[in-house]
């Protein structure tokens, strides 16, 4: 796919599941229970043990029906290597330029995170795809809405405050899509080897994003 496709499918898709685990000999379970509840955009952060062997690995293993991207990326060295593993977008915390070029370099989307309308505005007149706004519950929905009025052209993803229920509302609120991740990745249930609570997670969460989506389009 090229840049331009991927962004598109993570939007089409409407979420993005921010894997951050200790655990890393589960997270193929993880990765596989939330792409059976419906979401296919899976990002998993470098500070997961061994983040790049692990990306590596679900690249040869599901990189066929999951769009799989890397995050908490801090730095351009970090963005090729984990590129190199098998990632196909990068996401950052953060917003450096140098990420954006080295992502860009390699025909690949680059989300940085960005907080306040300047950085934002910065953010995408660099180059980047989609601006993660983070933390998000900081600054809340209102915010969302406030800053796309005289910017419209933005693609905004919130991070942080995402639930499974609140998703349709940050859509509605002009979210192009939502990171989430503590809300879908129940600690008890992965735990326990429980993940068909997983599976509900994703659907739920899907479920949410299609109902804001279409309030969106009916209002």
């Amino acid at each position: 796919m090229t840049r331009h496709e991927i962004v598109q499918k993570l939007i089409d898709g409407g979420a993005v599941a921010v894997i951050r685990m200790s655990d890393s000999a589960k997270l193929k379970k993880v990765a596989e229970a939330i792409h059976e509840g419906g979401i296919s955009g899976i990002e998993i952060t470098m500070t997961t043990p061994n983040a790049l062997k692990v990306i590596e690995e679900l690249a040869n293993s599901m990189g066929d029906v999951i769009t799989l991207g890397v995050g908490s990326v801090l730095d351009s060295e970090t963005a090729r290597m984990a590129i190199n593993a098998g990632a196909k977008y990068v996401v950052s915390p953060i917003f450096k330029p140098e990420i954006i070029h080295t992502a860009h370099r390699y025909g690949l989307p680059a989300m940085p995170g960005a907080f306040s309308p300047t950085e934002i505005l910065e953010a995408h007149e660099a180059g980047a795809d989609v601006v993660k706004v983070f933390p998000a519950d900081v600054v809340g929905m209102a915010f969302f809405k406030a800053v796309k009025a005289p910017m419209p052209q933005l693609q905004l993803m919130p991070t942080g405050g995402v639930s499974l229920t609140n998703a349709g509302d940050w859509i509605k609120a002009g979210a192009c899509a939502v990171g989430v991740g503590s809300a879908l990745l129940d600690k008890k249930a992965i735990a326990a080897g429980n993940f068909a609570q997983l599976i509900e997670n994703a659907r739920i969460l899907c479920d949410s994003i299609a109902k804001g989506r279409e309030e969106l389009k009916n209002k």
